[in-house]
């Protein structure tokens, strides 16, 4: 266990604490939720520059980090839809979503030994959704029409992601077979 991997754990220990502080019954409640996922933010962050600086990226590490992002983001995503502010479908894109990047992982991991490093789309759809979910907690007199046009470009983004990742599964699979023949 290396600090890189340290860090993931932490995001991923941060999950719950953010779910029980989203509905705390603190009138500050959103506040202190942001902060935790400001936190577990930051985390990501770091875990991802050590890893890069020190050399020190790991095929754990590469099923941790992308882990700890997509349960916190759930986490957040699906505390804001039981609290109303976003509609429920939104979650459902979410899910299909990584659910189709978690079998595509496991896919590659399996073939090829190694998780592909994510990618500009990637983080900047972990920033945009970042943001938009600050908001939304933050800003909860958002009209339901701000709130549906932030989350539709949250999602438009990751979507963006999604295909850009598709993208290179494929050649990674075309790469495969032509080395095959």
């Amino acid at each position: 266990m290396n600090i890189p991997n340290i860090l993931s754990v932490i995001r991923i220990c941060l999950v719950p604490v953010f779910i029980l502080v989203y509905f705390g019954d603190s009138p500050n409640s959103n506040i202190g939720a942001a902060i935790v996922y400001a936190v577990a933010s930051i985390t990501d962050v770091l875990d991802g520059r050590i890893a890069r600086k020190y050399n020190i990226t790991t095929n754990l590490g590469r099923i941790l980090d992308p882990l700890g992002d997509k349960l916190m983001t759930m986490a957040v995503i699906v505390c804001i839809t039981i609290d109303r502010v976003i509609p429920v479908w939104a979650v459902i894109v979410f899910l299909i979503k990584e659910c189709m990047m978690g079998l595509g992982g496991m896919f590659l991991y399996n073939k090829f030994e190694e998780m592909p490093p994510s990618n500009f789309f990637g983080k900047c759809s972990t920033i945009v959704f970042f943001a938009v979910c600050v908001i939304l907690m933050l800003f909860r007199s958002i009209s339901h029409t701000g709130a549906l046009v932030m989350i539709s470009f949250a999602l438009a983004v990751m979507l963006l992601a999604f295909a850009s990742y598709a993208v290179r599964f494929v050649r990674m699979m075309k790469s495969s077979e032509h080395s095959k023949s």
